[in-house]
């Protein structure tokens, strides 16, 4: 019962590193950002879009403006506003950059808000997998 309570590191298996199997280094620039810069970015850019929102007539833009944001800087820089800040940049497994079709995925699975809310050991939520991308450090 106490492995099973302490997890599968308790139980004597090695997971590795979050990354450590996407090829990507342990820390430093280029390694997986961590759950905590993905939720601070999340929370500075609904800000910022909640910022937007009232100034284009009321908080039932939100959603249209933020979706707007991380879709558009995500597929033209890499990253939106909030990530930029906190030092991530979203990246495709195969090199390329994210491009037009998947941010349109990524993004919308985001504005889902569940998708994001489930990880992987890689600290990938579902809407990083369905578009083959990782959120990295700067």
């Amino acid at each position: 019962m106490g492995s099973w309570l302490g997890g599968v590191r308790s139980a004597g298996a090695d997971l590795g590193y979050p990354g450590q199997r996407l090829g990507l280094p342990e820390s430093g620039p280029g390694s997986v950002g961590g759950i905590r810069a993905a939720l601070l970015a999340f929370a500075v850019d609904a800000l910022r879009c909640d910022a937007v929102a009232l100034l284009l007539g009321g908080l039932r833009w939100n959603i249209v403006v933020f979706f707007v944001e991380v879709f558009v800087l995500t597929a033209l820089t890499g990253h939106s506003a909030g990530q930029r800040i906190c030092g991530v940049k979203i990246l495709r497994l195969d090199g390329e950059s994210v491009g037009f079709v998947w941010a349109l995925v990524r993004t919308v699975l985001l504005c889902l808000l569940v998708p994001a809310l489930i990880w992987d050991r890689d600290w990938r939520g579902l809407h990083d997998r369905a578009a083959n991308t990782v959120a990295v450090r700067r």
